[in-house]
């Protein structure tokens, strides 16, 4: 592509982004320095620099250079190999990815070896989105609540499952956007399946659909099938003795960022963690409180931040149920192993490593693909450029150059999440040989 353009546009990140100049030297991959167990593995063919391929979805991807990444030559790459190491447990099985997996497992781990696996492996190529260059960058953790496993005076507030009458149905792409009536039966617990000759009707302009809905969430209720309650039905008891409850949490307003980020960890009074993932969801739209508060005057749009919110709910509890209602997106979490020894489970089904790993749209970015994403560090206002690992979703995260950067779990890694909301640039490295690709 053409770099006067290309760098013409990262300036509009930040100057600071650019803090290190890049080199237009190709990497020499002529030598296998760092691989330091087995044979060398196939490497492929890498696309040349240049190459771009608009597989649909209005995203289009170029081929590069490493030179061309921003602060690419200062990277901690030994991190960035040990979050692949993790999400190849998963990507190791994959067509395209074996090869890639296995030499990474006998990679050395220092910071050159692991360079050099990264250059010698994977073409870089830069993510557009509708013709733009530039995306949004923001940033989750895992938060950590204090609570009890059962209520008290203190924790009060449940932490649900996935209730007992809750259903998910398969929703056929032909009915996708449909505003048809159509009939739906029960197939087994927690499942059902649109069938002709089912006992249920489910008038599908009843429920929240757009053109990547794969399921319908409800309940059965007589002879109809509904959508599934909204937050402020479930707040109000629609879940009583109908959900299994996994803790109690100390605190609402910790409990909604809980459902957020979508995953975390509980603190008992004993000391004891017991660490929550994501199991399901109501499938009614997120809806954004800090935009409620802002035209609500509540608070001014900039300092709508986690932080911001917190606090304004901590003075102004009155307001607690009108505006956590606002957005009737509902999450169901289950127990996960390992509550203090590990991080968070990712979509791809691997621990998350602070820092180092993300959630993207899976439509666009392979899931377990490295990214190269440069932004804005949120506290520095300096530049963020970092190889992190696309190993996580999430139902906000929406488009080709968009990212959620993972920092970690606990109130720091909070603090800075919840400042983060920055333009960003993202490159997917991909096996050489292997195009980017649109999934619908």
């Amino acid at each position: 592509m053409n770099k006067t353009l290309f760098r013409t546009a990262l300036i509009a990140v930040a100057a600071a982004v650019l803090a290190a100049c890049p080199s237009s030297k190709k990497p020499k991959t002529t030598t296998t320095p760092g691989v330091v167990k087995g044979p060398d593995r196939p490497t492929g063919t890498p696309h040349p620099a240049g190459t771009t391929v608009a597989p649909g979805g209005g995203a289009s991807y170029t081929a590069v250079r490493y030179g061309d990444l921003p602060q690419w030559q200062i990277q901690q790459f030994a991190k960035s190999l040990r979050s692949f190491q993790l999400g190849c447990e998963k990507l190791k099985n994959r067509q395209g990815w074996q090869d890639v997996c296995a030499q990474a497992a006998q990679t050395g781990s220092d910071n050159a070896s692991a360079k050099n696996f990264f250059e010698r492996y994977f073409t870089p190529w830069q993510v557009s989105g509708n013709g733009k260059l530039n995306g949004t960058v923001t940033g989750y953790y895992e938060p950590v609540l204090t609570g009890d496993t059962r209520q008290t005076s203190r924790a009060r507030f449940p932490i649900y499952g996935i209730p007992e009458d809750f259903v998910s149905v398969p929703l056929p792409a032909n009915l996708r956007g449909s505003k048809s009536t159509v009939k739906v039966r029960r197939s087994g617990k927690n499942s059902g399946a649109i069938d002709d000759a089912g006992q249920f009707s489910a008038d599908l302009s009843k429920f929240p659909i757009s053109a990547r809905t794969t399921a319908l969430k409800g309940r059965f209720e007589g002879s109809r099938f509904v959508p599934y309650y909204t937050r402020n039905q479930i707040n109000g008891g629609a879940l009583n003795g109908k959900a299994p409850i996994l803790g109690y949490a100390d605190d609402p307003v910790e409990l909604f960022f809980l459902q957020i980020q979508g995953s975390g960890r509980l603190k008992t009074p004993s000391g004891k963690f017991i660490r929550l993932g994501y199991a399901d969801k109501n499938e009614h739209p997120y809806a954004s409180i800090g935009r409620y508060m802002a035209d609500k005057g509540y608070l001014p749009l900039a300092q709508t931040t986690m932080q911001g919110i917190k606090a304004y709910m901590r003075q102004n509890p009155n307001k607690l149920a009108e505006v956590l209602g606002y957005n009737p997106s509902y999450v169901f979490f289950r127990e996960l192993q390992g509550g203090n020894d590990t991080g968070p489970v990712g979509a791809l089904g691997t621990p998350l490593m602070g820092e180092y790993a993300g959630a993207v749209d899976r439509h666009y970015i392979t899931l377990g693909a490295p990214i190269f994403v440069a932004t804005t560090h949120p506290v520095t206002r300096n530049g963020l450029n970092r190889l992190i690992m696309a190993q996580d979703t999430g139902s906000a995260i929406k488009g080709a150059v968009r990212v959620d950067y993972f920092w970690g779990y606990g109130d720091e890694a909070g603090n800075v999440a919840g400042k983060m909301k920055h333009t960003g640039y993202v490159w997917q490295l991909l096996p050489n040989g292997v195009q980017p690709e649109y999934r619908p």
